[in-house]
């Protein structure tokens, strides 16, 4: 949680937004963290990790959990002070752009604009084996409540599941003349995210003349919306993303901005 604080004297005559985390009482600056040490649970393991949240600026440091996690490795969670502030009025964020379409709504402008399906493959690639957030979008069970892509009659789904290679997944979209290609990423150690989809971009470009390549999208709970143009994608999703979100970005990027743009 946190507390807000306006500052009128801002330059420019903008609003100044100040962040102060928020814990016990408003503005007290009171912030809980969790991290893992490579040592075995003992004084000196717990004495370790206040030192830590000290050097991270939490001061003072309680240390409220310790928890031994394998063989030489211990879980700790430690509530604190800081004293940083966080002005809202310098984040940068990726806003959505388009508007956010019924099924009934996305189905209706496919069939009337394009006259086809339209065409969707996704993928979880590389080693990734976490098909929960692919089959999440696409799936016609869907997330929450809101059923998948494939519950949209114009659109032609094609799930490949896990643990496909680039190669495959561009044979895949050239095979199914895809319109768009869905990349899930959730394993993220040594930032495999980030590597798998600077792969698979440069294999799309490499593949297929930019007038004929699919729309690329990526999407997982690591990934910074921010990066389109460093990883080479159209589209970063973020957690929380539903289908409808999805299927609203196809149409906009596919069908209504493209017109607008013609």
């Amino acid at each position: 949680m946190s507390a807000v604080q306006a500052d009128p004297a801002a330059p420019g005559g903008a609003e100044k937004k100040i962040v102060r985390p928020y814990g016990d009482t408003t503005g007290d600056g009171m912030v809980q963290v969790s991290f893992t040490l490579p040592v075995p649970h003992d004084k000196r393991a717990e004495g370790a990790a206040v030192q830590l949240a000290n050097r991270m600026g939490i001061d003072p440091a309680m240390l409220v959990h310790a928890k031994p996690i394998g063989d030489g490795f211990t879980f700790f969670v430690v509530y604190g002070r800081v004293n940083h502030l966080v002005d809202l009025a310098t984040v940068q964020v990726v806003e959505r752009d388009f508007p956010l379409l019924s099924a009934k709504e996305v189905n209706a402008v496919v069939k009337q604009r394009l006259r086809r399906k339209l065409s969707v493959v996704g993928a979880c690639i590389g080693t990734d084996a976490h098909t929960v957030g692919i089959d999440a979008i696409l799936n016609v069970k869907g997330i929450a409540g809101e059923k998948g892509l494939e519950y949209y009659r114009e659109l032609k789904v094609t799930n490949l599941g896990a643990q496909v290679s680039v190669p495959e997944l561009v044979e895949a979209a050239r095979a199914e003349k895809a319109d768009a290609v869905l990349v899930s990423q959730v394993v993220t150690q040594r930032d495999a995210h980030l590597h798998n989809t600077r792969e698979m971009s440069a294999a799309f470009r490499e593949a297929m003349p930019a007038g004929k390549r699919p729309l690329l999208i990526v999407g997982g709970p690591r990934f910074d919306e921010t990066m389109t143009d460093e990883l080479g994608v159209d589209r970063i999703f973020g957690r929380g993303t539903t289908p409808g979100e999805v299927a609203s970005y196809l149409v906009h990027a596919l069908i209504t901005n493209k017109k607008a743009k013609a």
